[in-house]
Parts: structure tokens; C-alpha cells; sequence
């Protein structure tokens, strides 16, 4: 089992507040018009947490102003995994092209990517520098530099600026969460100039931007703000003073997300290992939501990051179609221990998981199955599409609690501890000794759960946080109980 996800650091220092969430099925994307500015010299800088690999399609900046003439960084299938491109094309033919060697795989953690171009510089490596998460990159599989004092396709005048997106290629988008996302017009800053290790942690970490010296087409994007449009009060409004907005394509206001870069939440995991229970399911919303292919029934997935100690809380809403026959019920919801090998049909079938489901609808039935083996839960209430599913995870005394709409099974009472008080599950010794990572199994592509760590993938009608300020949930969370995020996880771990 891959552990994702883990370079964050504790709440120290500068942080980022908000994200956008990317899809690539939703077609969402950014973009604006370039003016004119300096052609040679120029950085970008960017955070960004992939949430697909190996589709070649994972854009995160372009200039371009036909198919054969623009300039690119992005995220690009190599022989196994996803190496990193830059890339431009100038009628044609290339004019430059970097493609490194290392490969970056995991779709738990957030990559700071930094371009510094300076065409001016007597040295050809030193004409374009690329750095990630503070390190520069020396070792490239493609290293074709540009001559001295060439203008790069950017900074060019009415040409059009994406993030998220390959758009005239009419089908490929970026998939995953960005922030910080910066753009120098006659700058090749210092990488120091952006970024920093954190003195405690050694880990690469933001740093505030905004003294820079942006340029003519200079932008900083926090995406903090709450609108659409293509003005201050957008989602992709440069906060730089330049007022070079972005106009926000098909992004909703789900997907700005406090999952950034300096507050790693978790996801659900797509590198899960392959089985006829697993294969080919869809991914979608930054890896909060999965969809078995309409070919495969109980398709199994488990989170990013696993969890010892600690209480911890997180929701998933129902899509159901509301029909009573049993397998086409949303199947099972719950958490397994670092050793599930997804040989089984659905979560709870073995001693390594443990997983709730909503046996029959007739009768308002809920079980709880681990081991093979399932008990009715008393205390029913009738599921329907839409419902939110509420799930608090006590890991100090081995506990675990389920809800519905806010009310718990059993009268279970999270904040009971030791006691247990209707707790549908106890855990032993030995299972608490374990890495234990929620997980879902669901039952067709029309049946399924949508998740919420703390970062919805769908639309809530109420706010509520966790003790520490931290996620966006639908119903109050337990007292004591926690969103499951790095700062978090940073706390309880030490």
C-alpha cells in the first residue's frame, strides 16, 4: 500500500488559504490576453497537486496563439510515470525543450514548480532553470536550450495565456488543485525569492510573494476570492496590482478548497493495486469522488494518507437510484489497515477492513461487515439520494461511530472515549498498531459515495469546521474529533 501525501509541514509561518480544484472531465481551465512585455526574460512559479497520472494530458501553463506557435509547462507520460516538459513550438519546430528524468508519481503531495528563463545569460543551462519544491533539476532525458537572446512565445501581445489548460487541442486540461500561481514579466527570479525549507522539517514551503516586481504581465493568483468573473472580486483575480485577471472557465464555487499547500488534505488514492475489484475505476473532482467503470461492479478505493491515533471525522453524500434490489445499493463505506490487498469484492470481507453498508431498503437495514462476517445495526433510518453519511473515527481508544444526517446509530456518542458509547465498532490492540486509511467500495457507476475530508466535492448548505478552524463539512463535528489534513496530522503526531 502507497502512503501519499505527506510534505507538509505544521501551521508555522506564511500560509495559503485556498486552492482551485481542477477537472479534467469538466473542461476547467483559465485564461487571459497577454500584452506586450520582455520576450527574454520572465518566471513562473506555481503549486500544484496532480490528481491523474500518465494521461498526458496534465497542462498547468501555456502561451499560444496557434497549434504550432506557443510555450508550455506541463506535466508529461514518460515511460512509466509523469516526467515534467518544457516545451515551445515556433512554427512548427522546436525551439526549446526540457523533459526531465525524475518522474513525479505521487498524486498525494503538492509540487512547487518554478521556471526562471533568461535568455540573455552567456551560459545555455543557465537560460532556463527548472526547480521543484526548491531543488533545480540538472538531469533531463530532452535538454535542448535556446540561443542567447532569443525571444520565448510569451510576453507576446494579444496572444492567450491558460493555466489548467491545452484548450486549442480541444481536449486536454490539467487534473488536480493549484495555488500560489505567479508569473514575473523581466524577472528570472531567485529561488529563494519564492520559496524556502522549513528550518524544523527541512521541507520546501511557501513564502509571501507579493513584494515582488510582477512586470507588464505579471500576476500573483490566490484564488481567495468567491466570484467568476474576470474582475477583482473573481476566482482568478490577480492580486498583484497589475490587474491582469483571469477569466474562469466551467469552475464552480466547489472547487475552491482550503486543500493548498501549506494544509495538505487527504484524497482518495488512484495508484491502488490493479484487480478485477479495482480496475478501471474513474477519478473525479481532485480524487474525492470514484465511479466504477460501467463494466466492473465493486470497485474498491482508500485514501491518500493512513491514520494512527488521533479521533477523526469526514462525510460522504449518497447517489443512489433508489432502487431496493440489494446490490444496487451503494455498497461499502468505512476504513482498512495498511495490509488490505483488494482481493476481496468489497470493503469489510476481511479481518483488514471494516466497512458499512446499507443492506436492505425495505426494511431500513444497516450492517456492519469485518471478517467476513456482518451484524444488523440498530437504530435505522431510511437512506435516499443525497444524504450525507457521517463517519468519526476514534483512534485513541479504538472506537468507530457512524451517522446519518447528523445523527448517529446506536445513539452513539463520539465523545464518550473510553466508554464507547454506541460505538458500531471496537478495535483491537492489534489493529490500532496499524496504518488505517478511510476507504469505499461502491457498487456500479450509478451507485456510489461522494467524499468530504474536509474539502467537499459537492455542495453544502451549511459550514461547520473542526476544532482547529480547519475543512468545510455539512454537519457539526464531534468535539475533540478532527478533519484529516497535515496541520492536523502534524499536531496529533507531533
Amino acid at each position: 500500500m502507497i502512503i501519499l501525501g505527506t510534505n507538509s509541514i505544521k501551521d508555522t509561518g506564511f500560509d495559503v488559504a485556498n486552492s482551485l480544484r481542477f477537472n479534467t472531465g469538466s473542461s476547467d481551465y483559465l485564461n487571459r490576453t497577454a500584452t506586450s512585455g520582455n520576450r527574454q526574460v520572465a518566471t513562473f512559479s506555481g503549486w500544484v497537486k496532480k490528481s491523474s497520472e500518465g494521461v498526458d494530458t496534465n497542462r498547468v501553463f501555456l502561451e499560444y496563439n496557434s497549434g504550432t506557435n506557443y510555450f508550455e509547462i506541463r506535466f508529461r507520460e514518460g515511460s512509466s510515470r509523469e516526467t515534467i516538459r518544457i516545451y515551445e513550438e515556433l512554427n512548427g519546430s522546436t525551439g526549446f525543450e526540457l523533459i526531465t528524468n525524475r518522474e513525479f508519481a505521487d498524486l498525494g503531495a503538492w509540487y512547487h514548480i518554478v521556471v526562471a528563463i533568461d535568455t540573455t545569460q552567456g551560459t545555455a543551462a543557465n537560460r532556463i532553470k527548472l526547480y521543484i519544491n526548491g531543488v533545480q533539476e540538472t538531469s533531463f532525458a530532452t535538454e535542448t536550450y535556446p540561443a542567447q537572446n532569443y525571444n520565448v512565445q510569451m510576453n507576446v501581445a494579444d496572444k492567450a495565456v491558460q493555466i489548467g489548460a491545452y484548450s486549442f487541442a480541444g481536449s486536454n486540461y490539467f487534473a488536480g488543485y493549484m495555488s500560489e500561481m505567479v508569473w514575473l514579466d523581466g524577472t528570472a527570479a531567485s529561488i529563494t525569492d519564492l520559496g524556502e525549507f522549513d528550518s524544523d522539517s527541512g521541507i520546501w514551503k511557501p513564502i509571501n510573494v507579493s513584494g515582488l516586481t510582477f512586470g507588464n504581465n505579471g500576476f500573483y493568483l490566490e484564488f481567495k476570492q468567491a466570484g467568476t468573473g474576470t474582475n477583482a472580486s473573481g476566482m482568478g483575480a490577480d492580486t498583484s496590482g497589475n490587474t491582469n485577471h483571469f477569466a474562469v472557465n466551467n469552475l464552480t464555487a466547489i472547487d475552491q478548497t482550503t486543500d493548498t499547500c501549506t494544509n495538505n488534505f487527504i484524497t482518495l488514492n488512484p495508484l491502488v493495486e490493479s484487480t478485477s475489484q479495482t480496475d478501471n475505476q474513474v477519478y473525479s473532482e481532485g480524487n474525492t469522488i470514484i465511479i466504477p467503470n460501467s463494466t466492473d461492479n465493486y470497485g474498491t478505493g482508500f485514501s491518500t494518507i493512513g491514520l494512527k491515533g488521533g479521533k477523526w471525522y469526514w462525510e460522504a453524500q449518497i447517489v443512489w437510484n433508489g432502487t431496493s434490489n440489494n446490490a444496487n445499493f451503494p455498497r461499502t463505506i468505512g476504513f482498512c489497515t495498511e495490509n488490505y490487498r483488494f482481493n476481496y469484492s468489497y470493503l469489510g470481507q476481511d479481518e483488514e477492513s471494516w466497512g458499512i453498508i446499507f443492506a436492505d431498503a425495505s426494511t431500513d437495514i444497516w450492517r456492519l461487515e469485518h471478517g467476513g462476517s456482518s451484524g444488523d445495526i440498530s437504530g435505522a433510518t431510511t437512506m435516499a439520494n443525497g444524504g450525507t453519511m457521517n463517519l468519526a473515527l476514534d483512534l485513541d481508544n479504538g472506537k468507530f461511530y457512524v451517522g446519518y444526517n447528523g445523527t448517529f446509530f446506536t445513539s452513539g456518542d463520539p465523545t464518550s472515549g473510553a466508554t464507547g458509547t454506541g460505538a458500531i465498532a471496537t478495535l483491537t490492540a492489534t489493529d490500532l498498531s496499524k496504518f488505517l486509511f478511510p476507504a469505499v467500495t461502491n457498487a456500479t457507476n450509478t451507485t456510489y459515495y461522494k467524499f468530504n475530508f474536509g474539502n467537499p466535492a459537492y455542495s453544502i448548505s451549511s459550514s461547520n469546521t473542526d476544532g482547529n478552524g480547519y475543512g468545510n463539512f455539512e454537519y457539526a463535528v464531534p468535539s475533540g474529533y478532527l478533519s484529516i489534513n497535515t496541520k492536523n496530522l502534524a499536531e496529533v503526531n507531533g
